[in-house]
Order: structure tokens, then C-alpha cells, then sequence
């Protein structure tokens, strides 16, 4: 079953919101935040070394050692992607002895390259967006929540204490001048926003899933095996023409 259909965003928002979509999503987004550094350094790391090392001779089992090193981390991030979308990378099989032979079938491997692509140079706006996205939606979830613990949050200012959660500005206290914003110290108030939170959070669901069916594209196309652009072209020519049941054998 591929990512599309997984992250369907086919659905109402309530049965958007009682499906694995938006959970599913948010997990795999998170996931990228948990991990996506690491892969990030190790793959930069490694390429950085072996790229600085390979003006020597002895600098050549670094470049293979790095290979090998994004190689790794891209199946981690393939992993990662399983639960929605199984695909496998497709490498180039060393044909030679020596160390030379594993340099020349590693290197000249378009799928290296695009494991470099993904790791390294998509690595700065897949965490930009994921993160803007996980925070709104974040957000959203905990407003829902607000009635339980609005009360909780307290500060003093010019010597009063006020409970309440600050939803704004205000430096001279919940009704002073110069504030601007909510502060919540009733529990309507929790509630009316609670309300808002709550559909802004169906709401933004699809946002989360359009995300996450954004991020496993990208991850698909780079860490996937490449695929002909004039495929379908070819297919289209290779088919029998309409009157080729109609000519003499």
C-alpha cells in the first residue's frame, strides 16, 4: 500500500481526525526531527572527509568508507518511511577486484548521489517545514486541553500574583494598559478557546497529512530507484498500433 493511500486526505474532518492519517503523519514527521539530524551529520560528515582525503591515495578507503557510511543512512531513512511506503534503493554491484573497482562503482552510482541529495541538500527545508508544521499543529492539540490547566500558570507583576495563561502580552497584568492578547483565567474562557482550538485542530490535519505525503515523495523519488523519464513514452511506442492486428502475417 503506498503513502497516498495511507495518508488519505479523501475523508471529512472528523473521520480524518479517527483514522491513522494525522497520527500517522504527525509520528512520521517527528520522526524526522528525532533522527533526520543524525543522518544528516554522519552523511556530511563522512562525504566532507573522504572528499578532503581524497587528494592522497591513502584518502581512498575513506571515499569507500563514506559511501558506504550514506548508503547506511539512507536505508535508515528508508526504514523509517516502511509503515508508509515500502522502497527499496537501487546500487551498483562492484564488478572488479581492489579497492579502485568499489570507489569507481560507488561513486559514478547515480543513487549515491541521490542519497547525498535528500540526506545533505534537502535535509535544511524538509526540517524547516516538518518543524513549522509539528509546532502549529502542536499547538492546536494542547489549546484543546486548555480547561484542565489554564489555572496553573501564574506570574506576578508589580507585586500581585495572577493565575492564568498569558495568551499575548501583558506586562501590567490581566486588565492593566499596554497588554494586547487573551489572558485566560476563567474557565469560559478556557472553554471558548478550547472550542477554537478544536477546529483549527480538524482543520489543520489535512496539513499535517499534505505534509507528511510531501516529505515521503521526496524521500521516494531521491531514495528510490530512478525511474526513465520518457518510460511511459517508450511504453506507449512498444505497444502494438491499431492496425497491427489488421496487417498480413
Amino acid at each position: 500500500m503506498s503513502a497516498v493511500s495511507k495518508l488519505s486526505l479523501r475523508r471529512d474532518p472528523i473521520r480524518l481526525v479517527l483514522s491513522r492519517g494525522p497520527w500517522a503523519a504527525a509520528r512520521y514527521l517527528l520522526g524526522y526531527l528525532a533522527v533526520g539530524w543524525a543522518l544528516f551529520a554522519i552523511a556530511l560528515s563522512t562525504a566532507a572527509a573522504g572528499a578532503g582525503l581524497s587528494i592522497t591515495f591513502a584518502g581512498l578507503p575513506v571515499l569507500v568508507a563514506a559511501a558506504a557510511a550514506i548508503r547506511w543512512c539512507a536505508d535508515a531513512e528508508r526504514a523509517r518511511l516502511r509503515p508508509l511506503a515500502r522502497i527499496q534503493g537501487t546500487y551498483r554491484q562492484v564488478t572488479g577486484p581492489g579497492i579502485m573497482a568499489q570507489l569507481r562503482a560507488r561513486w559514478r552510482d547515480p543513487a549515491t548521489w541521490r542519497d547525498i541529495a535528500y540526506l545533505v541538500g534537502m535535509y535544511v527545508p524538509l526540517l524547516a517545514l516538518d518543524a513549522i508544521v509539528l509546532a502549529v499543529w502542536s499547538a492546536f492539540l494542547a489549546g484543546i486541553t486548555l480547561p484542565i490547566w489554564y489555572w496553573a500558570p501564574w506570574q506576578t507583576i508589580h507585586g500581585v500574583r495572577y493565575h492564568g495563561y498569558d495568551l499575548g502580552y501583558h506586562p501590567n497584568g490581566p486588565h492593566g494598559p499596554g497588554g494586547w492578547g487573551l489572558y485566560i483565567n476563567t474557565l469560559p474562557e478556557a472553554s471558548a478557546v478550547a472550542a477554537v482550538c478544536l477546529v483549527l485542530f480538524l482543520i489543520f490535519n489535512y496539513a499535517v497529512v499534505a505534509t507528511a505525503r510531501a516529505h515521503a515523495a521526496v524521500a521516494r523519488g531521491l531514495l528510490g530507484p530512478a525511474e526513465d523519464p520518457l518510460r511511459e513514452a517508450k511504453d506507449v511506442l512498444g505497444r502494438p498500433g491499431p492496425l497491427s492486428s489488421k496487417l498480413p502475417a
